[in-house]
């Protein structure tokens, strides 16, 4: 059973091959703005199934996907909310740096949307979607310092809420209540479910098990 990942996050990847599933990346060339104005106004939770949902529609609707797909593709989006507010990548050091000047020491909530097409035989037969959200707490005797250093690694420039628990930004989360993997931006268990809609377990995914051929 293959699956095929509608998305170009070093994140999710990871995520999928730490937990024995190797994807084959596909990317989906979504236009995100254009995709939510065209949407009209939303909320978080609903823009990032959205937008999961239509990358992974962007890759079963390419000219040779019927030839190329004989599986499952999966498409992910995240969001940060902050007292009501969404926010997605940052872009520039700027507004990184003053994102983390508002959320340090103080709680907000990441979204992750999941949508998931059952494409086996080169065709779509159904797909299914869910939102799975965490609270993050961010710690509050972070220093500027700290902040400018974080911020000069460019890594918080590619992601959601600008900042990462997986890497160079999880030493200044204090707590996370809820799906860890959300934060990351694939929750694993919800995956996992999602599959058991059609009939497929977890492991039939399993790929690159240590010791195993894949």
């Amino acid at each position: 059973m293959r699956l095929y990942l509608a998305s170009t996050s070093p994140a999710r990847l990871a995520t999928l091959r730490a937990a024995g599933v190797e994807p084959i990346l596909l990317s989906p060339g979504v236009d995100e703005e254009a995709v939510v104005a065209a949407a009209g106004p939303l909320g978080a939770a609903a823009m990032v199934e959205l937008l999961a949902r239509r990358k992974a529609e962007a890759v079963v609707e390419a000219e040779d996907a019927s030839a190329r797909i004989d599986g499952f593709v999966l498409g992910g989006d995240s969001a940060f909310e902050l007292d009501g507010v969404v926010y997605g990548k940052p872009h520039r050091p700027e507004v990184a740096f003053e994102r983390w000047m508002l959320q340090r020491g103080r709680e907000g909530v990441l979204h992750s949307g999941h949508w998931l097409i059952d494409h086996r035989g080169g065709r779509t037969r159904e797909a299914a979607g869910a939102v799975v959200s965490a609270i993050v707490r961010f710690a509050d005797d972070l220093g500027d310092d700290e902040i400018a250093a974080y911020v000069g690694t460019g890594e918080p420039l590619r992601v959601a809420g600008a900042f990462t628990i997986d890497s160079l930004g999880g030493a200044y989360i204090d707590r996370v209540e809820g799906d860890p993997h959300a934060v990351v931006g694939l929750s694993l268990a919800t995956v996992r479910r999602l599959l058991l809609r059609f009939g497929v377990q977890w492991h039939e995914l399993w790929n690159r098990i240590p010791g195993r051929p894949s």
